[in-house]
């Protein structure tokens, strides 16, 4: 039997999103901070370049979860955009320019959802989008932060230490949270729910 998918957003959907993104947001500039300590203990090895590498992956975690709960077009844009605005009214240092990184984050992940129809939120497709994540991001870095000025081995080095951060938190802990919620009967309402029920 083929289960017909809707496309629409219902309420409960977007509170969830906001609800999501106003967490992600606060984690989000928590990765700032924590990739600004790293930072401080990398500078005498000459690998502070590499701090921002490491928690990459904490920044993509609302575009892959929100995607993976509602499984619907847009939810992986949608969430990773207001987490980023969340995040920048809380005060990052960046300001306004963290929100155009998470409209090309979340891009990354929706891209690969919607290369699947937007029928497919397993764990395969739940890493895969990390990757696209990745790849969108490490791409406007090249643009925005001069990467391309770096020399090509520490290029490569800082693209696998995003590669396994993304992985890491934006594919296993974010499936994780995702899955943990749906076995509580919390989203029962949502597409992950249903599909665990």
């Amino acid at each position: 039997m083929n289960e017909k998918k809707e496309y629409g957003w219902k309420l409960q959907e977007i509170i969830l999103v906001a609800m999501l993104c106003i967490v992600f947001g606060v984690v989000y500039l928590a990765g700032v901070y924590l990739a600004s300590f790293f930072s401080t203990l990398l500078t005498p090895a000459g690998l502070a370049p590499l701090a921002n590498e490491i928690v990459f992956g904490v920044w993509f975690m609302a575009s892959t979860l929100a995607a993976y709960i509602l499984q619907k077009p847009g939810a992986a844009i949608v969430a990773e955009v207001l987490a980023a605005l969340i995040e920048v009214l809380l005060g990052n240092m960046y300001g306004p320019m963290v929100i155009v990184a998470g409209i090309i984050q979340g891009a990354g992940g929706e891209i690969v959802f919607a290369a699947g129809g937007y029928k497919k939120f397993d764990r395969k497709m739940v890493y895969l989008a990390s990757v696209g994540c990745c790849i969108t991001s490490f791409l406007w870095s090249f643009v925005r932060s001069g990467y391309g000025k770096l020399a090509v081995p520490l290029l490569a080095v800082m693209f696998l230490i995003r590669l396994v951060s993304s992985l890491i938190f934006s594919g296993v802990v974010s499936k994780a949270i995702g899955d943990g919620l749906a076995r509580t009967g919390l989203l029962k309402g949502y597409a992950l729910g249903r599909a665990h029920a």
